[in-house]
């Protein structure tokens, strides 16, 4: 699970470094294929799903919350944009995803990516043995809706391991104390999804992108995290960061 997670993070790194104004989506995924190749590592998402998936990240602009599918489409100044990668080593799975500016954005954009990035660190902080899936969710949507924006109800986090989605489903709201107990060795990908205005969502024709129905910014951060006895363990690190934040600060991700 480390080394697929950090094969994934290597990846989304590669796709952060090449994004500017100008830069097509494929062409972000064309860094991230990259790296995936280079380690020996096979894509997650190419082939996933009905109709298969047809690139090893999902690249999401705007209003495209999540499974935006590269191609020709050319980023431009002030837009911000979400990657998702997984990648497979040895059986195991990793599974990540960020959501950056192009440039300079507008103060709300920058606002959404912040508080989505906070959401994920609190529902990382919720990641102990003994504390429960609901606990993690209501972090999570504590942390939206503090700040006026909206949870997504229709995707949620998932257990992860040798398959890229499996139990337990971890949504991105909940009710604190409820839930499935956290144990030692339990891998799950938290991912928040968050919506500037309206709750709602809806699949394009092409069956895949998912956009918010309102037409509004979204934004969406992911990390693969292992439940340990001493604290939450980050695997979708590109530094093999061994442990989560404990201290209420975040790390950087």
């Amino acid at each position: 699970m480390r080394q697929a997670g950090r094969v994934t993070a290597l990846a989304l790194q590669a796709a952060r470094e090449v994004i500017r104004p100008g830069v097509t989506t494929a062409e972000i995924d064309a860094a991230a294929r990259a790296v995936l190749r280079k380690h020996g590592a096979k894509a997650a998402f190419l082939g996933y799903g009905e109709p298969p998936f047809p690139a090893v990240t999902t690249v999401s602009v705007n209003e495209e919350l999540v499974h935006g599918i590269p191609g020709s489409r050319r980023l431009r100044e002030g837009d911000i944009v979400s990657v998702d990668c997984g990648a497979i080593v040895d059986g195991f799975v990793g599974d990540a995803a960020f959501t950056v500016g192009v440039g300079q954005v507008s103060p709300e954009a920058q606002r959404l990516i912040e508080v989505t990035e906070q959401a994920l660190w609190a529902g990382i902080r919720e990641m102990r043995v003994g504390r429960r899936t609901g606990d993690v969710s209501a972090a999570i949507e504590r942390t939206i809706e503090a700040a006026g924006f909206n949870v997504v109800r229709e995707y949620t986090g998932h257990g992860v391991g040798r398959r890229m989605h499996e139990d337990p489903q971890v949504p991105n709201y909940g009710t604190q104390g409820k839930g499935m107990p956290l144990r030692e060795g339990m891998t799950i990908a938290l991912e928040p999804m968050v919506l500037a205005g309206e709750a709602g969502t809806r699949v394009l024709e092409d069956l895949w992108t998912v956009v918010s129905a309102d037409g509004r910014l979204t934004a969406h951060f992911e990390h693969s995290v292992a439940v340990r006895d001493e604290g939450p363990l980050i695997l979708t690190s590109p530094d093999g960061e061994e442990s989560g934040p404990g201290d209420g600060s975040p790390l950087s991700g």
